[in-house]
Formats: C-alpha cells, sequence, structure tokens
C-alpha cells in the first residue's frame, strides 16, 4: 500500500507517465553524470514505473544527477527522465518531513498567540 501511493506521489510529481519509456537508453547515453551513477536516466524511469522507489531514494545518484536536461534533449518519446529524478528527491524531502512533527503532534503544542496560517501550513506540510 505504502509503495503504491509512494509510486503515484512520484509520478503525479513528475507529471509524466513513464510507461512512455521504451528504455532504449539514448537518455542515459547523453547523461554526462553516467559514470558516476548507481541508476542511469532510463533506470530511474523504469523502476519508477514498476514501483520500485525505495533504492532510488538511498541512492547517491539522486544527487548525482546534475538536472541538466541533457536526457529530456534526446528522449524520443518526450519522457523527461529528470522530472522523475527531481520527483524522487521531493519525495525523500517529504519523507524526512515525516520524521519531525504529525498533525496528532499538533494539539498539544497550541500556542493561542499562533497565527492560522502557520497552523494551516503545517497541515500542508505534514499531513499525508
Amino acid at each position: 500500500m505504502e509503495n503504491n501511493y509512494l509510486k503515484e506521489q512520484v509520478i503525479r510529481s513528475a507529471g509524466i507517465n513513464p510507461l512512455k519509456c521504451m528504455g532504449c537508453g539514448k537518455c542515459s547515453a547523453t547523461c554526462p553524470s553516467y559514470d558516476n551513477m548507481e541508476y542511469h536516466p532510463h533506470q530511474f524511469v523504469s523502476m519508477v514505473a514498476n514501483g520500485n522507489i525505495e533504492p532510488l531514494l538511498e541512492s547517491e545518484s539522486l544527487y548525482t544527477c546534475l538536472s541538466c536536461l541533457a536526457c529530456l534533449e534526446r528522449c524520443p518519446r518526450g519522457v523527461e527522465p529528470v522530472r522523475f529524478v527531481e520527483a524522487v528527491r521531493v519525495a525523500k524531502i517529504r519523507r524526512q518531513g515525516e520524521e519531525h512533527l504529525h498533525p496528532q503532534d499538533i494539539p498539544e503544542m497550541w500556542d493561542e498567540d499562533l497565527p492560522q496560517q502557520a497552523i494551516v501550513s503545517v497541515m500542508r506540510k505534514y499531513w499525508k
């Protein structure tokens, strides 16, 4: 269940259908960081499509990507692998945020002088 939610979150954030990828590897062939990446651009897309996102969250490849858009230019189907890399980065940041504050913790921290905007902001940021 958690894995499907994470997959949908990444795909929604990327705004691209990963199933458009035909796995030709042109994106990876043009990537200037190819030699330093554990998972290459076409593998990012494939792993997202298959829901195998957990290894990507822990991979150094997540930060090795230069976001130079070279993969975007070479893709014959307009898949834009860089968007999936960025979407996984966002998912990792959101996951880190889950460790800090949970909505059920807010009432005990409530302060009458707390602006309403702060409460709404916290709920948006930390609510799943």
